[in-house]
């Protein structure tokens, strides 16, 4: 269901305008952000030629391609953990929406704040271990178990680095209340 902005879902650069480190940071990870967002539109629609070729191709000409799925895969991974800093920035993650109407708007920021903080300490641990993942992976070369063999770092590093992005933004949204009341 769609719907207008809640209260709970200001944006944290209005409250940052005071602090111009933390606003600076958040107009760079939001042109980081549109740039990674077009980018993983192209992936998605490079997912979909990749597979409907493939379903072309066996269907029409009888030919296996064995590269298909995992390409797919990788530009869905890809586009997927790329833009979830977007969709973070956009309040766009699945969340319970009962407990708004009923909350004070001072208590309403609370909770949003530690939602905020307990997504970060996850979202911290999967990104760090994503990059020791990625640098396994790299280290030991390795590849996935297809006849394409394509190095499993491309998909590891993409994890890595979109987690990295969603805590950087996540890490933002955490600040930028506090650095926006301190310097009133």
């Amino acid at each position: 269901m769609m719907h207008g902005p809640l209260p709970d879902r200001t944006s944290p650069i209005a409250a940052a305008t005071s602090a111009p480190l933390v606003a600076a940071l958040e107009y760079a990870l939001a042109l980081c952000n549109r740039i990674i967002l077009v980018l993983a539109s192209l992936a998605l629609i490079g997912a979909c030629g990749v597979l409907s070729y493939s379903v072309l191709g066996r269907a029409l000409f009888q030919s296996p391609n064995y590269w298909q799925d995992e390409a797919a895969v990788f530009l869905l991974v890809g586009a997927t953990f790329m833009t979830s800093a977007w969709v973070q920035h956009q309040r766009g993650h699945i969340g319970i929406e009962a407990f708004v109407g009923l909350m004070s708007p001072f208590a309403n920021r609370i909770r949003l704040w530690l939602v905020d903080l307990a997504s970060l300490a996850f979202c911290a641990f999967f990104a760090w271990k994503s990059w020791t993942l990625t640098y396994e992976a790299w280290d030991d070369g390795q590849v996935s178990n297809s006849m394409w063999s394509p190095p499993l770092d491309i998909p590891y590093g993409l994890m890595a680095l979109g987690m990295t992005l969603l805590c950087v933004q996540i890490l933002l949204q955490l600040i930028a209340p506090i650095a926006g009341a301190a310097r009133r």
